[in-house]
């Protein structure tokens, strides 16, 4: 019998009293996407609590099944919302991962990334330069692509930067690196993450931006949320719905039915809901339809958090209910996060129900007079 492994799990017995403030009442059962699809207590908050906790208090062994179950989240915050006793479920488990990751504790699939990341500076371990045709230069304004859009949806990208374009927008782009997202999501080691940060920061800083857009919803919680804690961000930054609602756009007429998936990272992580209502609102002949699950409700896509890597069959059927429920009232389904967009469009592939999906950047330049 395998000798039990028991952690120091230091970053995690900090929060020991917000793990005993839970009281097991099980609210976040209702709105967890990972219970929703596998019904098992130790993938849903509370459950998490408990495995963090035992961890931390060395009762609990930090074998392959804790491992997998701690993996088994989003950090979508929907349990935050939804508890009663205002517990910070998502760094419970973002330290009880960091503390399994130092102790040489990690997924396959997640360790995979790490190497990526630290051999390449992006998570899918891609060598190949992409270029959009933007020419890299002094500017006030610049667009973070992000590794998803440059990558494996060059699409957002090519509309982002032709919809900048027409909007007469002076911007650059410039070599960035991961925003570090992943990492943190997945629990590497932080010298690693400040590394990234620092490295975009200090890119940044030689073309004098003033401005940061960005079209990924994690790349930019990052840079607004996380990067302050360990380097000087001394530019604005705002996701590309926030800079287009400011616009006077003229669009094309578009007569179909038109739902929002609220990323997760844009919505309740950041509050960022009126601003992409507000630029879909202006398409002339568009039907929008509130989803019945929106904006602090949202349903999350099932791909953060490192799930679509560890898990990507349960990543793509949570996908799949998040896109049937859309299609049930709605012709287009439209979100503002590339890592969204491509879930859902996985989560399709097994349902296969009647609607588009698109990234907002990629129909508004679609749809854009100029």
């Amino acid at each position: 019998m395998p000798k039990r492994k028991y952690i120091k799990a230091e970053r995690t017995k900090k929060l020991e009293k917000e793990m005993l403030t839970c009281t097991f009442c099980g609210f976040c059962k209702s709105v967890c996407p990972y219970f929703e699809d596998n019904q098992w207590d130790p993938s849903v908050a509370r459950g998490k609590v408990i495995l963090a906790y035992g961890l931390a208090r060395k009762e609990i062994p930090a074998d392959e099944s804790v491992v997998q179950r701690l993996s088994q989240c989003t950090t979508c915050k929907d349990c935050e919302r939804r508890c009663p006793s205002n517990i910070k479920v998502v760094d419970i488990v973002e330290s009880a991962r960091a503390d399994l990751v130092e102790a040489g504790c990690i997924l396959p699939a997640h360790k995979k990334i790490i190497d990526n990341i630290k051999q390449t500076k992006n998570p899918y371990g891609e060598t190949a330069k992409v270029d959009f045709g933007v020419p890299t230069k002094k500017a006030d304004i610049a667009y973070f692509i992000g590794c998803t859009a440059r990558y494996r949806m060059p699409e957002i990208a090519t509309h982002t930067i032709s919809l900048l374009k027409k909007l007469n927008v002076d911007f650059t782009i410039f070599d960035e690196v991961c925003c570090g997202s992943t990492l943190q999501r997945i629990g590497a080691k932080e010298k690693e993450v400040v590394k990234l940060m620092k490295a975009n920061v200090e890119a940044a800083k030689k073309l004098g931006i003033k401005k940061m857009i960005f079209t990924c919803a994690g790349c930019l919680r990052m840079f607004k949320e996380q990067y302050p804690k360990y380097v000087e961000v001394p530019f604005e930054c705002e996701h590309l719905v926030q800079f287009i609602s400011k616009q006077e756009l003229k669009l094309r007429p578009l007569p179909k039915r038109i739902a929002y998936h609220d990323p997760c990272h844009l919505g309740r992580h950041m509050k960022i809901y009126d601003e992409p209502r507000k630029v879909l609102s202006m398409i002339p002949e568009a039907k929008y339809v509130e989803l019945s699950e929106s904006k602090e409700t949202a349903r999350c896509c099932g791909g953060g958090g490192g799930v679509r890597a560890a898990d990507p069959a349960a990543a793509q059927r949570i996908a799949s209910r998040r896109v049937k429920s859309a299609s049930d009232v709605a012709d287009l389904l439209v979100s503002a996060c590339p890592f969204c967009v491509t879930n859902l469009k996985y989560g399709n592939e097994i349902i296969k129900v009647n609607i588009e999906i698109k990234d907002i950047a990629q129909l508004i330049d679609e749809l854009l007079i100029t």
